[in-house]
């Protein structure tokens, strides 16, 4: 198949990649012609504008737009409307709020135009990890695409399979491979969102539990009383059979070994609205979110208190997705 691909950043970039490798052709355009070139010397075809684009582009025409939510994805898509014929697919594969995934869904359907959301999850580990996904919109558009999320998906991989899980009628195999049809436009970015939300409620988790450990040699308890602890290999020994072992962990362990003190960072934690969008979809529905809320307010406070707990969560977003911190 051939898909054009707007925005080649950290993960739009990795994401052509990926397709290409198994075998699928990429149309791409980016502000930042370095980035089209490097695209183009792995084997994509370069577009000057997304005019360009769509004149090399087959019928129908399939457009993934991985930009900053807000603004830059908003322009896009309406641009691209404005260019598509009936049938053909606009998706977003960024971290757009939700509803406004259903509005443009409505407003693009009224010109024959298909309109998917993809909550993505991978960071930049995914051009060798696979991606997961989360995707909103038509079951006909969703099933066009299906031969590129299977290829950008992980795949069944060595996790084992969860006991008892094909016994239940309605579930969709796809899940196992990395990727799910989560329901009509908006429900993918939806179900990406409180993704983030509880991400970040385990970040936080890990951040309090290792500046406890940390705090544990402060000069204000008794002599006897503290511990210097070595919180590299805390990680690194809770990697190994612990109950609380994740790819976060994972990732804390790699910060903690390169430098135990975290230095590089400084604690001012960035967050990218995911985790307020879990928190007022919660208000909506009147469903506690104490953990999640906590850990949200707790990013806002490191912009002006920082803690080493804070320099862990920072060392993390790093990790996953190359995110730098909030400027001083």
């Amino acid at each position: 198949m051939k898909i054009g691909i707007i925005g080649l950043g950290r993960m739009g970039g990795n994401i052509a990649r990926r397709l290409m490798r198994a075998g699928h052709e990429t149309v791409v355009f980016d502000r930042n012609q370095p980035a089209i070139d490097a695209l183009a010397a792995d084997g994509a075809i370069s577009a000057s504008s997304l005019e360009d684009m769509k004149s090399k582009l087959d019928s129908p025409a399939i457009f993934w737009v991985m930009l900053p939510a807000g603004a830059p994805t908003e322009q896009t898509v309406s641009t691209i409307g404005d260019l598509c014929d009936a049938g053909d697919i606009v998706i977003d594969g960024g971290n757009s709020f939700y509803k406004d995934d259903v509005r443009r869904a409505k407003t693009l359907a009224e010109e024959g135009i298909r309109y998917v959301d993809v909550g993505t999850s991978g960071g930049v580990w995914g051009l060798e990890r696979g991606y997961c996904m989360m995707i909103g919109g038509e079951k006909d558009a969703v099933d066009h695409i299906d031969p590129m999320l299977a290829a950008l998906a992980p795949g069944l991989g060595t996790i084992p399979r969860t006991p008892g899980r094909m016994t239940n009628e309605g579930e969709d195999n796809r899940a196992e491979q990395g990727y799910i049809h989560a329901g009509p436009p908006g429900a993918g970015h939806f179900v990406k969102m409180v993704h983030n939300g509880i991400e970040y409620g385990l970040m936080q988790a890990y951040a309090e539990g290792f500046d406890i450990l940390k705090g544990k040699a402060s000069e204000h308890l008794a002599e006897d009383q503290r511990f210097d602890l070595n919180l590299t290999d805390i990680a690194e020994v809770w990697r190994r059979g612990s109950v609380i072992s994740s790819w976060l962990l994972d990732l804390s362990a790699i910060a903690l070994a390169k430098d135990m003190k975290l230095e590089e960072f400084t604690g001012s934690v960035a967050d990218s609205g995911e985790g307020q969008w879990t928190i007022d979809a919660a208000m909506e529905e009147k469903v506690p979110a104490n953990v999640l809320t906590a850990a949200l307010f707790a990013r806002y406070r490191s912009r002006v208190d920082h803690t080493f707990g804070d320099k862990l969560l920072s060392a993390m977003r790093f990790g996953f997705g190359g995110h730098v911190e909030m400027p001083q």
